[in-house]
């Protein structure tokens, strides 16, 4: 019997690579979509015939319940959430209702109709915020600085109390900043790689950005989306975290961006006051030590090979 897996969010950058992933080992693969008259599914469109889409919402419960006994899963990957930080400003409720709440109903929903079903939570570096200590790893304290941040503080621990008080396999991958050519436009990464492409192309003469002196651990989603399934074949649950161990500026991330579409940033990049946070989070950087240890976990793909293919990517759907 092939092992059988629920992703939610399978329609973002994470859960198609995680379709990808699965259904190279075999897998047969669920993939928990919202209802909306628009559907949008281009990054999942070419797996879509080797795949299953059941509508359902991190909002309604009994959507949940009825997905699990339906179709009986072994694995459940919730990937699903309000995730771009700079909304979670504007829509703070929205962001805790679904990115927090959400959890907690899926794991409800675990319990109530198989809790032998093993789950994964994807916990965020925004957790961290306002770093305790550099490098962050595992036992770091938390100190989130975006109402994003705090839903996915509680995500987490929920996710903790589900296995510890009702013996869920539930583990937590404390994922830091993973990119890929499917990266949504508005995270920073994207939004440089496709805007250097976009000058490169005569569309855009300039790209209007935030704080250039932020710190991120940048890594590939492809390589990181190993991680979530090595966490879910161990015997015993847990949390990891899941980075490079590097650490990278905005302005770096322009440079290399701008570098490889044979551009100078300087000529570009705009700082704008509206797109600098209301809390900043300043300098994340991973300690992945125990993923190593205990998942045989790498990072396959550095920063500047990620940049690049970002920007090859870019600029060859802008020449489509």
């Amino acid at each position: 019997m092939a092992q059988r897996a629920l992703i939610t969010g399978i329609t973002g950058q994470d859960g198609s690579y995680l379709a990808e992933l699965l259904l190279s080992k075999g897998y047969e693969v669920i993939g928990l979509i919202r209802r909306s008259s628009t559907l949008t599914i281009e990054r999942i469109s070419h797996i879509q015939d080797q795949i299953t889409l059941v509508s359902g919402d991190l909002v309604d419960e009994v959507s949940m319940i009825n997905v699990l006994r339906d179709f009986h899963p072994d694995e459940v990957y919730n990937l699903a959430a309000q995730s771009f930080v700079q909304t979670s400003w504007t829509q703070p409720v929205l962001t805790g209702e679904i990115t927090a709440l959400g959890v907690t109903r899926l794991l409800d929903a675990i319990r109530i109709v198989d809790p032998t079903i093993r789950f994964y939570q994807a916990s965020s570096s925004e957790m961290f915020g306002r770093v305790r200590t550099v490098p962050q790893d595992e036992n770091t304290a938390f100190y989130p600085r975006s109402p994003y941040g705090v839903a996915k503080v509680y995500g987490h621990w929920i996710t903790v109390n589900y296995r510890e008080s009702y013996g869920l396999h539930a583990s937590s991958g404390i994922l830091f900043n993973h990119e890929s050519p499917r990266r949504g436009l508005e995270f920073v990464t994207r939004k440089i790689t496709h805007g250097a492409a976009r000058i490169k192309a005569g569309l855009d003469s300039s790209l209007h950005l935030g704080n250039l002196d932020a710190h991120r651990d940048w890594g590939y989603a492809a390589d990181y989306v190993c991680a979530m399934w090595a966490m879910l074949q161990r015997d015993t649950p847990d949390d990891f975290v899941v980075a490079s161990g590097q650490t990278h500026s905005v302005r770096e991330l322009c440079e290399v961006a701008f570098h490889a579409a044979g551009l100078n940033y300087e000529d570009h990049v705009v700082v704008d006051p509206k797109f600098i946070r209301p809390a900043e989070v300043d300098l994340l950087v991973g300690d992945a030590t125990k993923a190593h240890e205990q998942l045989g976990w790498k990072c396959e793909v550095d920063f500047y090979a990620l940049v690049e293919m970002m920007v090859a990517a870019d600029i060859d759907a802008l020449a489509r």
